[in-house]
Formats: structure tokens, sequence, C-alpha cells
């Protein structure tokens, strides 16, 4: 008689074997629950990859203090009429501007010019968007310092009240595409605008200091906002990655274009022990343990699965496998390592900005004279919609 472990399916199942995950968005294919589990092959070398992207992340956060401190005395030596101690105004700000840097990268669509004002924006938009297209959601899960708090937040969670909540897909489904409603709405209103429409918002008083009106917001916030900020954290300590997994559409865009990427979570059925230990760990819930190849717009390659893996070559984050090659050299020079993630990320986040410091697009050039009477008021311009 035939063993059941002699009949395991190829790699690549028929349609009609696929299965939609359970974002409903693609699908995917799956094994069958009933097969024979395989012989446990531990890994030969420890995981890394996770004390490689808090090292990371880190560091990133550490970038941003010293960005948000260096903007804070620029904007005291305007707010005080020169009577401060003056530093450079630190382009990298600009980087928590998306919606600047997505209108930017229209006009230069439009027109084949960089806009004068906030093109690190424009730079930074597409140095993390062209992460997300090679490395799916990277930029979520090794350099956000939103991504950052969201992950200690329900760390901390986790600690405080024993567990996170998982909420049902009933509940789940519906939250998640609150993100995906956000992003529509910018991505329509950004659509419709005209080059001239564009760049006329940017000239305006609201556009020159939008930054400073971000800084502001957390300088003199008030009791709703603080609100607003401590029910979000607590969500976040309830619920793994609450504002991004439901809220942030930048997220949400850069989720859609890691669709796209090559290099995916991908297992290997002959190696896979089906402890479920990967699914376990998946802060966005994926069901890793049944799953081929991790196609979601919610993995944010950060790893988790890979580090709780026990088996050999049995989890990776990796191109597609050598299908026609012996076990042992399917993923040889396939595979992506945590090293290789924080060297492609360096590369092409300091290489943009290189890029647009060679070309002269980097700072956003304005008379220090234009600052010195818009910084005082920053507070009393509002957005030329309203």
């Amino acid at each position: 008689m035939t063993k059941v472990a002699d009949c395991r399916l190829p790699l690549h199942l028929p349609l009609n074997q696929k299965e939609a995950t359970d974002t409903g968005a693609q699908a995917v294919e799956r094994y069958p629950y009933n097969r024979e589990k395989n012989v446990l092959i531990r890994r030969s070398t420890p995981d890394r990859s996770q004390r490689i992207r808090r090292i990371v992340q880190l560091l990133f956060v550490a970038l941003n203090g010293l960005l948000g401190v260096q903007f804070l005395l620029w904007v005291r030596y305007f707010e005080s009429g020169g009577n401060s101690m003056y530093v450079p105004r630190p382009a990298g700000v600009e980087g928590w501007l998306p919606i600047a840097g997505l209108m930017n990268l229209k006009y230069f669509l439009l027109t084949g010019h960089v806009p004068s004002i906030h093109p690190a924006a424009m730079f930074l938009f597409i140095a993390f968007v062209l992460m997300s297209l090679l490395l799916k959601k990277a930029f979520c899960a090794w350099l956000c310092p939103i991504g950052t708090l969201s992950e200690a937040l329900w760390r901390l969670g986790r600690k405080v009240f024993g567990r996170n909540l998982r909420l049902h897909r009933w509940a789940d489904i519906p939250l998640r595409g609150l993100k995906y409603l956000l992003l529509g709405f910018f991505v329509f209103v950004i659509g419709t605008m005209s080059a001239e429409a564009l760049v006329g918002f940017m000239n305006t008083p609201y556009g020159l200091v939008a930054d400073v009106k971000m800084l502001n917001f957390f300088r003199n916030m008030g009791q709703t906002a603080a609100i607003v900020l401590v029910l979000l954290a607590l969500g976040s300590m309830l619920v793994q990655n609450f504002w991004c997994r439901y809220l942030c559409p930048y997220g949400a865009l850069i989720g859609l274009v890691s669709v796209l990427s090559p290099v995916k979570i991908r297992r290997d059925a002959e190696a896979c022990i089906d402890c479920a230990k990967c699914a376990r760990a998946c802060p966005a819930g994926l069901p890793v343990d049944h799953l081929v190849q991790i196609r979601s717009a919610e993995c944010s390659a950060c790893m988790e699965c890979v580090a709780a893996c026990p088996a050999q070559n049995a989890l990776q984050f990796s191109l597609p496998a050598r299908h026609a090659a012996a076990p042992a050299q399917r993923w040889f020079r396939r595979s992506v390592g945590p090293l290789a993630i924080a060297g492609i990320v360096a590369y092409i986040f300091f290489g943009l900005i290189l890029i647009a410091r060679a070309t002269g697009h980097w700072q956003t050039n304005m008379p220090r004279d234009a600052y010195m009477n818009l910084m005082p008021h920053a507070n009393e311009v509002t957005h030329p919609g309203i």
C-alpha cells in the first residue's frame, strides 16, 4: 500500500485546491491537513533576525529623535525672532509628511520637475515605497517609528494583561478596510489636482509650514487630541499593531505595493513539522503554517514567524525556491537574511538621500525672512480649503 507521505502534493497545487487568505485579497496555496508529519531536523544556527531588526529599529528611532530635536531648535530660532541658537533645518523631518511626498511625486510625474517646497518628502516617499516593492512591508517592521512604538505597546500589553486580543473576522475585516478608505480619500483628492493646483497648494502659507504645524500639534496638544492618543495607545496594548492594522493609510499604500514584491515568506512542506509556532508568532495573525507563500498585504516582513520556526529550511523570507533541486539546495542563494534586509534598506534609504543632495533637491530653499514672518504665526495658518 502506498504511504501517505508518498502522496504529497507538489508545491503548486491545482487552481481548484486554492483558497483565499484571511484578507480575501488573493488566492494562496494550502496543504492538506491529514498528511504525515515530517521528522524534525533542528536549525543548525540560532536565529538572529529579531535582534538585528530591533537594532535597526532603535537606530532609526534615534535618528528621528535627533532630527526632531534639531527641528525644534530650528523652529525656536524663528519663533524667538532670532534670539536663540540657530541650527540648520533638517530636511529629514519631511519623511513625516507622506501626503506632501505623494503630492510632490504626482507633480514630478506630470511635469518632470522636482518641486522646490518639501522635495525631501518626495525622495523619502519613493525610498519607502521602493523598499516595499522589493522587501514586502519592511519599512513598517524595520524602520517606521510608529511601527516600533506600536510593537512596544502590544508587547507591554501582553505583559500587563497576560495576552493580546484577536478580533473575530466579522469585526477584523471591516476594521482593516478603514485604512484603505482613508488611503482612497487622499488618493482621490490628490489625483484630481492639476500640476498648477499642486504647486499652488505647496506654496500657500499652510503648505510652507506643514512640518511646523505637525510639530505644534504635539507641542500644543488639546484635550481631545490627548484622549484620542491615549485610546490609540490602549488599543495598541490590547490588539497587536492596532494603528497599523486598522487606521494607517501609509501602511495601506505600502501594503498594496508589497503584494508585487518577489520576496515573500515561503514554507517548505517537506521540512515543516506542522508545529504551528509560526502562525502563533505572526503579529498579523496570518495562517503561515498552512500556506506555501504569504502574499497578504498584511505581512510586514518582520520575520517573527521565521524566528519561531524550529525546523531547518522550513520557513524562509526568500525568492521562489528551486523546485527541481534537492531539499538541501532548494533555498541556496534564494533566501534573504536579516543582515541582507538591513543592508538593502540602508542602501535604498541613504542612496535616495545622496541622489537628492547631489541634484540639489533635498532642502526646501526659502528666504530666512519668509520663515521669520511665518513661524511665529504658524498656529494661525489654516488649510486653504477651510
